[in-house]
């Protein structure tokens, strides 16, 4: 188990990610002194909680140098994190070819997040050629491990038939494990497939989780698809997704939602 120490004081990185909840200050001046001791594990808490700006001045310039530093140690996590602010240009200039190489690294090790993120790049031919076939198969390594966002893409390569043989019976089946492992896509995904079965109370009860746990753009997405949907109990759900989107995103959805409700 991993402990990280501060003068007499040692402490796992479970209680320390627990000390971040309960005095993100106090736990961070733990991790910044574990850090400087050369704990791989306290370089990643420090990289994080810079780039979270969680007990301690945000700083992603910091964040991607303290990921680098934990990665030279082989830290599959640090690598991982290293990869996404590499992509998404955290603290510094986007790489996408060197997020791939980091990714790969975590990967190879065995991180599921990692073969997600890797995954990407190949599907969407960022940093790296295009290859479908090898972005199925690490959706598919990462779902197997119970990755629950990769469990969803492997539902959607399977029902389209994209790198894979189609075959719906399979995509179902691992939209359902998607959505009962969390995931808000793979719970509308899921509720998709619900609804064209007839299934449309099952439907909607997953398609309430989804937009409990569904992000600004998930919501912008799906929003005018519900409100297009021939079903009015999924329709009835459109107004809900109009109004949340208004709460998390900016003039344009607030907007929205009232062209909705006139």
């Amino acid at each position: 188990m991993t402990t990280l120490r501060k003068r007499d004081e040692i402490l796992t990185a479970d209680e320390l990610r627990q000390r971040l909840a309960d005095d993100p200050r106090q736990a961070a001046r733990v991790i910044v002194s574990a850090a400087g001791e050369g704990l791989p594990e306290a370089q990643l808490l420090l990289g994080q909680i810079l780039l979270d700006g969680r007990g301690i001045e945000r700083d992603p310039s910091l964040a991607r140098r303290w990921f680098g530093i934990a990665a030279a140690s082989g830290d599959a996590m640090a690598c991982n994190m290293l990869g996404r602010c590499l992509e998404h240009g955290w603290g510094g200039a986007v790489d996408s070819p060197a997020a791939a190489q980091q990714y790969r690294r975590a990967a190879a090790a065995g991180l599921d997040w990692a073969m997600y993120n890797l995954a990407g790049l190949l599907a969407r031919g960022h940093g790296v050629e295009e290859d479908q076939q090898a972005a199925f198969a690490w959706y598919l390594r990462a779902a197997e491990l119970g990755h629950a966002k990769a469990m969803n893409l492997v539902g959607r390569y399977y029902e389209e038939g994209l790198a894979v043989e189609r075959d719906a019976r399979v995509a179902v089946d691992w939209y359902r494990r998607s959505a009962e492992a969390g995931d808000f896509r793979g719970q509308f995904s899921y509720a998709s497939v619900l609804a064209q079965q007839g299934q449309v109370a099952e439907a909607v009860t997953w398609l309430e989780q989804a937009l409990a746990g569904g992000n600004l753009n998930f919501l912008r997405v799906c929003r005018s698809g519900l409100l297009a949907a021939p079903q009015a109990e999924i329709r009835a759900l459109a107004p809900a997704y109009y109004a949340r989107a208004a709460e998390l995103g900016d003039d344009t959805d607030r907007l929205a939602q009232s062209e909705l409700l006139r």
